[in-house]
């Protein structure tokens, strides 16, 4: 077998491989030029995010069987080709779930506790303790929409808050457990202060969240998303954390990543999300840790392994 991995994963991957006979070529440096000019000889291909694998790319792979993305989301896939050309695609979504529902976790007690703000504020000299007032997570109703890897870890890692944990999965059923409750989305706004996305960026969840759906919840929420930035319609966000509909939210994916090359209606609707003291944000590092790293090689090692004994 002959893999091309385009992205940096841990070494344990290609020492892994390498010790089961598979012709390894490493090039976390590969540009698009270089992938479509190379990929016509490799059977197997690794990649992250940093390149989108569409048909552009895919009709120059001749020989290509499957290709694995080193963390959750395959929303970079041409997922449609490769399902009619018989190109196998799988990911590593539980290899980074704890990661993810850690930091999902921060950013909740980060809002909950105004933890930021008064950071900032101490160490400008002010001391301020009432406006730096926060709110506990006992007692409240958490939403967590896409119960997969990670959507079962952040309700696990919720189980010590004392809170109301509700799951709603359209493809799953029967899927409650010790930490969630099966539920409707009907159910999830009429009850939630907290709502969590863990869906994939797919044609149906794209810009799932608008103004038209914070409107629904019967009550102000808390908005977290460390799924992808796509599912949520900014625009329709800020005006909603405006608004007071949403009391705070936690970002760690935004639909532009590459803020040096934002639109100007981007760049507007950023500066707009900056300036508000109530979102916390970070640079869609949720699933990526010490340990998650490791673990993500360690899984698709273990995938790939199967493929070529099946």
């Amino acid at each position: 077998m002959n893999v091309l991995i385009i992205d940096e994963v841990h070494p344990l991957l290609l020492e892994g491989l390498q010790a089961k006979g598979v012709l390894v070529d490493y090039k976390p440096n590969c540009s698009r030029e270089e992938l479509i000019e190379s990929i016509g000889v490799y059977e197997g291909l690794v990649v992250r995010t940093k390149t989108t694998i569409d048909e552009n790319v895919l009709l120059h792979a001749e020989k290509l069987k499957w290709i694995g993305r080193a963390g959750a989301g395959l929303d970079n896939i041409d997922l449609g080709y490769c399902e009619r050309n018989d190109i196998y695609c799988f990911n590593a979504g539980e290899a980074n779930a704890d990661a993810v529902g850690e930091h999902t976790l921060a950013m909740l007690l980060s809002i909950a506790t105004k933890l930021q703000k008064a950071d900032k504020e101490v160490r400008q000299g002010i001391w301020n303790r009432k406006e730096n007032t926060g709110w506990e997570l006992k007692g409240k109703t958490i939403g967590i929409i896409g119960y997969g890897n990670t959507g079962m870890a952040v309700a696990k890692k919720l189980s010590g808050f004392e809170t109301t944990v509700l799951a709603y999965d359209k493809y799953k059923t029967n899927y409650a457990d010790a930490y969630a409750q099966e539920s409707t989305m009907n159910d999830l706004q009429a009850r939630c202060d907290i709502v969590s996305l863990h869906v994939p960026l797919t044609s149906e969840t794209s810009r799932l969240v608008t103004r038209e759906w914070i409107n629904g919840f019967q009550k102000p929420i808390v908005l977290l998303n460390l799924a992808r930035g796509g599912i949520v319609d900014l625009a329709d966000l800020c005006a909603s954390l405006k608004s007071g509909k949403v009391v705070g939210a936690g970002l760690d994916v935004l639909e532009n990543e590459n803020l040096q090359l934002l639109t100007l209606n981007q760049q507007s609707i950023f500066n707009t999300l900056i300036a508000l003291p109530q979102v916390v944000l970070s640079p869609h590092v949720g699933g990526w840790t010490e340990e998650s790293y490791q673990k993500i090689s360690e899984v698709l090692l273990q995938k790939i392994n199967q493929l070529r004994l099946g």
